[in-house]
């Protein structure tokens, strides 16, 4: 009986036919186990992967010692360990923000936006309060339509990409405003558009929103592109209005577009920031306008916690990949390859085998109209395993530590798949 009828006896088996071989994968390369076939990963696990396979190969002596560790996983949110402090100093120093010293570390990136929401309506509650306002305002949470901001019980509000992700289950009806994405249209009117609606937010539902969030490129609905000058207008309206300026960085964050989080490389300052897939760990960033507010979530005992704290094996791994994407240069090298790719991309729109070609980093996509034709014969035929979104989009997302050589072997299988 082969893995999928195995697993099929019990679970939802719609994935992809691979079945990995975790022994012989390695690096960009995912090998699958059914018949040795070596297929080239632009795909990472819905980009959760940041250095591909079997980063830690030519380290025996740090895999012994996640082994041990993985033995246990005590309750890091109260029994501290170095390996906790290790990670708390290399984020620091590698991602880290001055000015968002508060860290919370969870499991997963669902959980890393609610707790990044629970931040905010802590906030706003106190915020009123110490104002002469009701506490029980701030309830509400400004939001983009085409977000995908988890499968969990706030986010569930908040994503909106397809209808079988959300319906039939509760949600609040927090007010939502159009995207003005770069690549949909005239962006500077739905952008002003947008605003509007933001500003009729405000107005609605006055001292009640606690927080605007935002992911920086929207890429479960299909890498939509946002101006820096439309969040940094949305910025702008959230302090006049008293709420704070949130973004998801889940799937942007960790060096993935040429910048630490792609928040900096558009020149935006956020109150909170949550992160988790390509970091292994889930978690929130959070300070400028939250310490307005003293006994704010960072300070007060239990307001937010998490029995694991992330995880000590997530951890520890997690340590290891940020001091080899300091030690390797990472973090530019998406930048430099990303613009390479951008570029080669444009061209094979210029040739009419795709469109609306988009990038930041090694965040790339496109457009085709046959998107799981395309995505299918690119796997089947060229060996390139590659991700779809929604409205035919299919995204690029190799790891960082993806070499210039594999960059034009996808490239030149990409050109095949789309021409044949």
């Amino acid at each position: 009986m082969t893995v999928h009828e195995r697993l099929s006896r019990h679970l939802l088996v719609d994935g992809l036919p691979v079945v990995l071989d975790l022994a012989r994968s390695s690096g960009s390369w995912l090998v699958d186990a059914r018949d040795g076939r070596r297929h080239l990963d632009f795909f990472t696990s819905f980009a959760s992967s940041p250095l591909g396979f079997n980063p830690f190969d030519d380290d025996p002596a740090f895999l012994a010692r996640l082994g041990r560790l993985a033995a246990n996983k005590p309750a890091n949110s109260d029994l501290y360990t170095e390996e906790l402090a290790d990670f708390t100093d290399t984020f620091t120093r590698v991602l880290g923000d001055p000015e968002l010293p508060h860290l919370f570390l969870v499991e997963g990136g669902s959980a890393a936006v609610e707790n990044a929401l629970k931040v905010a309506f802590d906030w706003k509650s106190r915020w009123n309060e110490a104002n002469g306002r009701h506490p029980g305002m701030g309830t509400q949470v400004l939001h983009l339509s085409r977000a995908f901001h988890g499968r969990g019980g706030y986010t569930l509000s908040l994503t909106n990409t397809e209808p079988v992700k959300t319906d039939r289950f509760p949600k609040f009806g927090w007010p939502r405003v159009d995207t003005p994405a770069i690549h949909l249209g005239d962006v500077e009117a739905a952008e002003e558009h947008a605003l509007g609606q933001a500003e009729e937010a405000f107005r609605r539902y006055p001292h009640d929103i606690a927080c605007f969030i935002a992911e920086p490129i929207q890429c479960e609905a299909g890498d939509n592109h946002l101006r820096p000058e439309f969040l940094r207008a949305m910025q702008d309206l959230c302090h006049r209005h008293e709420a704070l300026f949130v973004l998801d960085e889940v799937q942007t964050g960790v060096g993935v577009t040429g910048s630490a989080w792609a928040y900096r490389g558009m020149g935006l300052q956020p109150d909170v920031v949550a992160f988790a897939k390509k970091m292994q760990v889930g978690g929130v960033m959070a300070g400028r306008r939250v310490d307005l507010v003293p006994d704010n979530v960072f300070r007060v005992s239990g307001r937010i916690n998490s029995t694991w704290g992330g995880g000590l094996t997530d951890i520890v791994r997690a340590t290891r990949i940020l001091q080899i994407i300091e030690r390797d240069g990472l973090i530019e090298h998406a930048g430099v390859l990303g613009d390479k790719l951008l570029g080669a991309l444009r061209e094979l729109e210029a040739e009419g085998l795709l469109r609306n070609a988009r990038g930041r980093g090694l965040l790339a996509a496109f457009d085709v109209p046959d998107r799981d034709a395309v995505v299918t014969r690119l796997r089947e035929r060229e060996s390139l395993l590659v991700l779809p979104a929604s409205e035919g989009t299919v995204r690029l997302r190799p790891p960082l530590n993806v070499t210039p050589e594999e960059i034009e072997v996808g490239l030149s299988r990409l050109r095949r798949g789309l021409a044949s």
